[in-house]
């Protein structure tokens, strides 16, 4: 079959079953968890990092990682505001249409009001869309930058004051993102908003890793101008703590206190409670000194 008559059977098939789906940022934060979410459900997962030759900034890489599969989930590799994120996310959306590949399902930001031509980009692009809005990650604490605050200075600074937040284990976006891509039609074009099931404010969740850890961990609540000028400190570029800082003064503002019913709705289940993350984590010796 010719890649035109392949392309043609599949936009012919609107509810044709997705059997093998793209995950690019495979070893990330959410990427790694809906790769093994949809392994254990029957697809069949095609990694694409630069790894693997994948490369978003380089588009002569994306057709090697799309062609021949059914559907793709992306995360952008620094945040769905950024800069550049909707120029990107657009073209490869278009290209992922252009060979068959209709089924898109978009990691968001619930409440980031610079990921919206991100998410516009992706719905102009042709595609059978659903854009997955996320609230602030539990595994931020576990994984990245702030996990070595708390493990080497038992203290995390952060510009979040005493903002509440529903704090959202990832698996629950790997298992939602599974569900969505297995269901056919039913949530095309559809943008899904999830989040855990209580609300903590930054230092009540420190207080919860405190408490599982035994350790004396603080929290400690800073300016967004202080905390650019502490990123700067340490190197980051210019630019990116411009852009950083602004998407934390529209995140931390108090729009995000309150909660969404999307993996209910998707899963039939409450969302993981941080508590069960947290003794998981402590117990696997996360924040060990």
């Amino acid at each position: 079959m010719t890649n035109t008559a392949e392309n043609t059977a599949r936009d012919s098939a609107p509810n044709a079953q997705v059997t093998t789906v793209v995950v690019t940022g495979a070893t990330g934060r959410t990427g790694s968890r809906v790769a093994r979410a949809a392994e254990a459900a029957g697809l069949t997962v095609r990694a694409a990092s630069r790894a693997t030759g994948f490369d978003w900034w380089d588009a002569a890489t994306w057709a090697d990682a799309l062609r021949g599969a059914d559907a793709a989930y992306l995360a952008h590799p620094s945040d769905v505001g950024a800069p550049g994120a909707a120029e990107v996310v657009g073209a490869l959306a278009r290209e992922a249409v252009g060979l068959g590949v209709r089924r898109l399902v978009l990691l968001s930001a619930r409440g980031e009001d610079q990921a919206l031509p991100t998410e516009e980009a992706l719905r102009a692009s042709g595609a059978d869309w659903t854009v997955v809005r996320a609230a602030w990650f539990a595994q931020n604490f576990s994984e990245g930058p702030l996990v070595a605050e708390l493990r080497e200075r038992g203290e995390l600074v952060f510009p979040a004051d005493e903002v509440r937040e529903p704090f959202l284990d990832v698996r629950d976006i790997a298992d939602v993102a599974v569900s969505v891509l297995t269901s056919g039609d039913r949530y095309a074009g559809r943008t899904l908003t999830l989040s855990g099931g209580r609300l903590l404010t930054f230092g009540e969740a420190v207080a919860e890793i405190a408490g599982a850890t035994g350790r004396p961990l603080t929290y400690r609540a800073v300016s967004t101008r202080d905390y650019g000028e502490a990123l700067a400190g340490f190197g980051v570029p210019p630019d990116e703590v411009a852009g950083m800082t602004e998407i934390f003064g529209t995140l931390l503002d108090g729009r995000n206190a309150h909660l969404s019913d999307g993996v209910r709705e998707v899963l039939g289940r409450a969302p993981r409670d941080f508590g069960d993350f947290v003794r998981e984590e402590a117990a696997a010796g996360t924040w060990k000194a």
